[in-house]
């Protein structure tokens, strides 16, 4: 084992609410994530990232949070907790937390002190400002989940800033008396002996003092870009994070960087720099945007994924990936980019295949593994999450047609990954014998764990021999990344160079049988077929090969 072990780590997302339910209240909990760490350990992954854990009044679903240092009931109790991290650690599996320190519940006690007036010792660890002459908000930012991101409370007559809800206040990180809260809570959970965070929104805690309009060229919900995102201290904070806190630890850390471009990446990565591990980018995620930002029905374009992926990996070459298809704020990603339909599973295959080839740390979230597609409710009140209630009534407003704000919805909720998994076929799922606190999907009647363990050729045997093949392969995890083929409408294909050995990555994205070339240097090394999403694929010559629809092939050449 590596001193950074988590770059030959695959981390699997539990999102807590949705993974199983033990005492049948209709809300997963430590005790069922407890019961399936097995399956867990039998895929193979090495990491659990639970999304937050604690006190909440879950108006963001746990992302506004109102104590740092207690557990949500629902969930269980500290104890439930410290047996979940000593079982999982008994399977060799490590588990991360969810860091969100950008912002808090409005529920949480510095901020119930912060707004009662200016001068309680809390006062500043939130951004307040005051009205501009008029006694409106101080500049014209939007809020992540709809309205300005300002909110006036009258016992201060004055404004604090929300870039999400308004119920999450922003906590003011130029407040050194604040970041050693923070920093001493880390280490309160380190301590506990979790093995990392993943840090929500973190490019976001050093706001431009000038507070500056926005430009009308950002979208209303995210106008506070112009003055929040890769803010002035952000580097010195993660800095002083690390220093006090981080390289005292052997632990794993992940970002969540939103407008952050990959230059503005090595920033946080570079080793010498000594701030983050890796962080979690969007450029993939915004390649199918359209007039309501993710809620459209555009299809991403091979080309930009191709170049956006190639992009990272070409510039995070000395700092470190992290490799995503979906997580809880996204939609499945076979719906997104592979074939929901007749090729479900073999462009599930495919996806997996093209992600944990390459250079850096995979995710994968809680169902990806069964090829899990996007959730088809029927009316608009199964939906629970807050972004899309917003845009559902945005739209509705703007006098878009109700089928095509159904179609935005079916595509873009953030609900499609939160429904509860899919331990079985039958009414509830295996899930709970309670009514979920979310609908389940209609399709677990055949997309479930019980039919994937029961059939060899499965989605999850595939996830199992991908992670596998990381932990017998040097090149996997060390190897360079070269494209080729770069011009390909419906091919991606790569290379993985390390000492004398190189691996071919070919995945088709046609739902058609396509030719693709190979470069003729290639042709002459001796290869071995190392994986395919077809069974009955033979190792044939690497040249005379027309591809089926979503097929994906590595091949090992000496």
């Amino acid at each position: 084992m590596t001193a950074e072990w988590w770059k030959n780590s695959v981390v699997y997302q539990v999102y807590p609410q949705s993974f199983k339910d033990s005492n049948n209240d209709g809300i997963g909990d430590f005790q069922g994530i407890i019961e399936k760490l097995p399956y867990l350990a039998k895929l193979g992954i090495d990491v659990i990232w639970l999304n937050p854990i604690f006190d909440s009044p879950l108006i963001d679903n746990g992302y506004d949070i109102a104590d740092y240092e207690k557990i949500l009931p629902q969930y269980g109790t500290m104890e439930d907790f410290q047996a979940l991290l000593t079982k999982a650690h008994q399977l060799n599996i490590r588990i991360i937390l969810d860091l969100v320190v950008n912002h808090t519940s409005d529920l949480h006690k510095w901020f119930t002190a912060s707004k009662k007036d200016r001068e309680n010792p809390y006062a500043d660890y939130y951004i307040w400002k005051d009205p501009k002459p008029d006694g409106s908000a101080p500049n014209n930012w939007g809020s992540t989940f709809g309205g300005p991101a300002w909110e006036y409370v009258e016992s201060r007559n004055q404004y604090y800033l929300h870039c999400f809800a308004k119920e999450q206040p922003d906590l003011n990180w130029e407040n050194e008396a604040l970041r050693q809260e923070i920093y001493q809570m880390m280490r309160k959970w380190f301590d506990l002996g979790i093995d990392g965070f993943r840090m929500d929104v973190i490019s976001l805690i050093s706001k431009d003092p000038n507070y500056p309009e926005a430009p009308d060229t950002l979208a209303y919900t995210k106008s506070y870009y112009a003055g929040a995102s890769n803010g002035p201290r952000v580097h010195e904070f993660l800095q002083e994070m690390n220093q006090e806190v981080l390289r005292h630890y052997d632990v794993m850390t992940v970002g969540e960087t939103p407008n952050t471009n990959s230059t503005q990446a090595q920033l946080y990565t570079f080793p010498e720099r000594k701030e983050l591990n890796m962080l979690f980018h969007f450029d993939h995620m915004h390649l199918d945007y359209g007039k309501y930002g993710k809620f459209s029905d555009i299809r991403f374009k091979l080309s930009d994924l191709r170049n956006t992926l190639t992009e990272w990996q070409n510039k995070l070459a000395r700092g470190w990936n992290s490799l995503y298809w979906s997580n809880h704020d996204q939609p499945r990603a076979v719906t997104r980019f592979g074939d929901d339909g007749e090729y479900r599973e073999v462009s599930a295959k495919m996806l997996a295949t093209l992600l944990h080839m390459m250079k850096g740390t995979p995710f994968i979230f809680q169902g990806e593994e069964l090829g899990m597609k996007n959730v088809p409710f029927t009316d608009i009140t199964d939906y629970q999450d807050i972004e899309t209630k917003y845009f559902y009534h945005e739209m509705t407003e703007a006098g878009e047609k109700p089928e095509d704000i159904k179609r935005a919805v079916y595509l873009k909720s953030r609900d499609n990954a939160r429904t509860p998994m899919p331990w079985n076929g039958e009414d509830n799922s295996g899930f709970s014998e309670a009514k979920p606190w979310i609908a389940y999907s209609p399709d677990n009647r055949w997309i479930n764990v019980e039919a994937a363990l029961a059939d060899p050729d499965s989605t999850f045997y595939y996830y199992q021999k991908l992670i596998a093949l990381r932990k017998d392969y040097p090149i996997i995890q060390l190897g360079e990344y070269h494209l080729i083929n770069e011009e390909d409408s419906a091919v991606y294909s790569y290379l993985r160079t390390y000492q004398d050995e190189t691996l071919l990555v070919i995945c088709s994205f046609s739902k058609d049988k396509v030719n693709v070339s190979v470069p003729q240097d290639l042709l002459k090394k001796e290869a071995s077929l190392l994986l395919s999403n077809y069974t009955e694929t033979a190792a044939k010559p690497i040249a005379t090969m027309p591809l089926r629809p979503y097929e994906a092939i590595v091949y090992h050449l000496h």
